[in-house]
């Protein structure tokens, strides 16, 4: 009996990294899905739909896998930060985000096996920011250049500076793939990571 393939449906090197700490054998492809946020959409409900729309657009095109899709909003008191994209705006979101609290909320969606199988979550992680003069910010930009990453930092790496604390019950959601919920619906689809993990 074959097994399906797995596929992730992400551009995002930071999500190929965390999907290789399993240790599985797994395919990527760009989905094409336009990821601007619809009007007067949450930001939850942006991240749900752009993870829906990225499994199920790859997986049309991959009808025997199963298909990984995931998005990332930052909410701040009720409205999104995007990808900044630039220095000046990436400066203005942390200048933002100064001594108060950012939720994160990573959705996830896992298309098939079958045209039909779809199971979806979000993970929130909520981050309390530092404050930091102006000088401290500049230097994180120019040694950390998180232009694509939402809310401007990577907690991965010298992000982890600018965060006063951190409550998620997923360690991986804020990266951007959550491992934990992944792990149970990669189950739920007939995968079970420990009996196909390569040495």
């Amino acid at each position: 009996m074959n097994r399906p393939t797995i596929v992730l449906a992400s551009t995002s090197r930071y999500r190929r990294e965390l999907l290789g700490r399993l240790r599985i054998a797994f395919g990527v492809e760009a989905p094409q899905v336009d990821e601007a946020p619809l009007a007067g959409e949450a930001p939850r409900e942006t991240a749900l739909r752009l993870a829906i729309a990225k499994a199920q657009e790859v997986q049309s095109r991959c009808p025997g896998a199963v298909v990984i899709g995931s998005d990332q909003v930052a909410e701040i008191a009720g409205a999104p930060l995007g990808k900044p994209m630039s220095h000046s705006a990436a400066l203005a979101q942390l200048e933002r985000m100064q001594g108060k609290k950012v939720v994160f909320h990573t959705a996830l969606a896992v298309a098939g096996p079958g045209r039909d199988a779809l199971q979806v979550d979000s993970v929130p992680t909520t981050v309390l920011m530092r404050t930091l003069p102006r000088p401290a910010l500049e230097q994180y930009l120019r040694l950390d250049e998180p232009y694509d990453c939402a809310g401007a930092a990577k907690i991965e790496s010298l992000g982890i500076a600018l965060v006063a604390s951190v409550e998620s019950n997923d360690p991986t959601a804020l990266i951007g793939l959550p491992l934990v919920r992944l792990t149970a619906m990669l189950a739920n689809a007939g995968i079970e990571i420990l009996s196909r993990t390569e040495p």
